[in-house]
């Protein structure tokens, strides 16, 4: 009887090495599983079967039992093939965590991000502009913002699936901060009113060498008491309004929303776009000059500029008639 079990007992030793070594999957081409900080080994165990990534939770288990001093990294672990339990425990060891890279493109506004997020199945639209909605994650910095846009710092982030809309607000607000430190250092200058007119220039213009210059002819505006009446903002206001039909019409230059400079004097109540360093720089140290006035070019990148409004009128009349020839 003594041989029997012992020999049972080699069996079960060795089904149980054969199961613990023997790769498994099952989940189709690819899953995820979250390991949330502080699990012990008995849920980490059960999450990881649940999810197909190994047959039996007991099979982590065994390997935990086996390495107790091991430390498991907490955080989200995607598995794109068969694998044996070995493998597995030395992944979350190590730490093998999944992120995938977001680019916030300099000049996004908060709805373009959100059509972003929702597009790449990081969280949907509408949380993501609930949150950046809430300007509480700034006020330390911009008292009296009314949402987040401005300080969503145009970057490449690292994201994971289990990341909350509010997280990456807040990964994308303290990155303004640090930039701002730079970028600012010893200027007393408003963040608020900074922000705003640099999303204005960066919206304006994609040509770098020409930001101070939009600045300057901003700046000449508003000193003149002269509306901005500058484009993006009426394109901002028809997005806040829910009603931009990818073209600018007459109704939205003649819309009464605070954030219209056609209508309204001064720089809109806030930022219409996340504006980058260039732009930032620009709105910090705008170029002196007595341009008032800017229009595209037909003929290329960048804006011919003009002083006085019989100028830019020709300017304007060129732009179109090259634009139709």
């Amino acid at each position: 009887m003594k041989r029997i079990a012992a020999i049972s007992a080699m069996a079960l030793i060795a089904a149980a090495l054969f199961c613990l070594f023997q790769p498994y999957a099952g989940f189709g081409r690819e899953t995820f599983v979250e390991v949330e900080r502080g699990a012990g080994a008995i849920e980490i165990g059960r999450v990881l079967a649940r999810a197909g990534v190994i047959r039996w939770a007991w099979l982590f288990w065994a390997e935990r039992a086996l390495h107790p001093s091991a430390k498991i990294q907490a955080g989200e672990y995607r598995f794109t093939r068969p694998a044996a339990a070995p493998e597995i425990f030395r992944r979350l060891e190590r730490g093998d965590v999944y992120y995938f890279e977001f680019t916030v493109p300099e000049g996004s506004n908060m709805f373009d991000i959100a059509s972003a997020l929702q597009a790449a199945g990081a969280m949907q639209a509408a949380d993501f502009l609930a949150a950046a909605s809430d300007p509480k994650l700034i006020q330390d910095v911009a008292p009296a913002a009314r949402t987040l846009e401005g300080f969503l710092f145009p970057s490449t982030y690292r994201l994971s699936h289990s990341t909350t809309p509010l997280e990456f607000c807040r990964i994308m607000t303290d990155q303004f901060r640090r930039q701002w430190k730079k970028i600012a250092a010893g200027s007393a200058a408003d963040p608020l009113r900074t922000v705003t007119l640099a999303s204005l220039v960066e919206k304006e213009t994609g040509v770098a060498g020409e930001r101070p210059l939009i600045a300057g002819v901003f700046e000449n505006r508003l000193k003149a008491g002269m509306l901005l009446q500058c484009d993006p903002t009426a394109i901002y206001a028809a997005l806040l309004e829910n009603r931009y039909r990818n073209a600018i019409h007459r109704s939205d230059l003649d819309s009464r929303n605070a954030y219209n400079t056609y209508r309204h004097p001064g720089l809109p109540p806030g930022p219409i776009a996340n504006p980058g360093a260039g732009s930032i720089e620009a709105a910090l140290h705008p170029a002196e000059t007595k341009y008032l006035y800017f229009v595209a070019r037909a003929d290329g990148p960048g804006h011919r500029f003009s002083t006085t409004l019989a100028d830019h009128q020709h300017a304007v009349r060129q732009y179109r008639k090259r634009k139709t020839d």
